[in-house]
């Protein structure tokens, strides 16, 4: 394993892109499984995948067929040293395209369905996080998201148990509670009780709204007014609503924006070039650049911001901007955001005048 001295995005072979440092806050680890560690983990649960080559498992058409996929991968995860081999592979091979911290998204509601221990799952998790912060200097914090398609009643009962595997002393790099999978067809208010016990049991808030196509900002209004969510995920249908845009530029509630799954995965825009993302930035919104899940888009978090920077006319300069901003974004406290702030700066004071 490298050294934490051995900084990936200080070697020569990386460019300008992976070299800024930077900051993810929406991630889903299940979606940055590498094909290859899918095949070994379903052989090793004697789980039949629907397909003999690796690199034909990521295929889908749209967000509820992406899902079917997102799904088909949690089915291979069926013990703790499963999490921890997908939590560390995630973050050492983002360590190379400039992440130093993430808040990740893990979603457990097939698991406990299927019998698994919600504290076996976090300890797993944080048993990779721990293998891969010692190997690249990357930290990490998780966030438990409610698999809307469980319902309201199983949110709610997530929420209880991750407040039970806190108190056991097992869940301090649990942060946050959020909300994902479908959002058609779904009232985002019914899931209130499970987000006013995850503010009592003092976890942070965030949810995924206005994502899908056909779905407009009044589920932003719902998650921020009704859920009381401090942090929007995707939220590019606020650009239908200049009124709400204001107003989340005004009061700082960040919107962790995902420009290539918009497009791959939720098929919102039929290119990078109709994404809002410079459009929001300019209006004082607050917006970081992530991937989501980056093993299932063939994509990495320099690319992503290769794909941003060809697509909206971005400088690599703005860029490094734009992601030393993200830092306030985090659910960081104030010492820790200024200690990566000061990280930041570092490193972008290093980065070549060219670039």
């Amino acid at each position: 394993m490298r050294a934490a001295t051995d900084d990936p995005t200080d070697r020569g072979d990386r460019d300008a892109f992976d070299r800024i440092p930077k900051v993810e806050l929406h991630c889903h680890v299940e979606g940055t499984v590498r094909p290859d560690t899918v095949v070994e983990l379903a052989e090793k649960a004697g789980r039949p995948l629907p397909v003999d080559d690796p690199r034909q498992l990521y295929r889908y058409h749209s967000l509820d067929s992406f899902l079917a996929v997102f799904w088909l991968v949690q089915e291979v995860l069926t013990e703790p040293a499963d999490w921890a081999r997908i939590a560390y592979e995630s973050l050492v091979d983002a360590s190379a395209h400039g992440l130093r911290y993430r808040e990740m998204f893990f979603t457990p509601a097939r698991h406990l369905a299927a019998g698994q221990d919600l504290g076996g799952i976090v300890a797993g998790l944080t048993e990779g996080i721990e293998a891969a912060d010692a190997e690249t200097g990357v930290r990490c914090s998780l966030i438990a998201d409610i698999d809307r398609a469980f319902g309201p009643a199983a949110g709610l009962e997530l929420v209880e148990a991750l407040g039970d595997v806190r108190r056991r002393g097992r869940g301090e790099r649990v942060m946050a509670v959020g909300a994902d999978s479908t959002e058609l067809g779904v009232d985002l208010a019914s899931f209130a009780p499970a987000f006013d016990a995850a503010r009592r049991l003092g976890f942070r808030r965030t949810c995924h709204a206005g994502e899908a196509v056909g779905v407009g900002p009044e589920n932003i209004r719902v998650a921020i007014d009704i859920l009381g969510a401090e942090r929007i995920d995707h939220g590019i249908a606020i650009s239908e609503d200049p009124d709400l845009i204001r107003r989340v530029a005004s009061e700082r509630i960040p919107l962790t924006v995902c420009p290539t799954s918009n497009v791959v995965i939720a098929n919102r825009y039929a290119s990078l070039a109709e994404h809002p993302l410079r459009a929001l930035r300019d209006a004082g919104v607050l917006v970081t650049i992530n991937t989501d899940d980056p093993a299932m888009m063939e994509l990495d978090l320099g690319e992503e911001y290769r794909r941003v920077a060809a697509a909206l006319d971005y400088a690599v300069t703005e860029l490094a901007d734009l992601a030393a901003d993200g830092i306030a974004s985090t659910f960081l406290d104030s010492a820790d955001q200024a200690s990566l702030d000061a990280d930041f700066r570092n490193r972008l004071d290093r980065m070549p005048d060219s670039t």
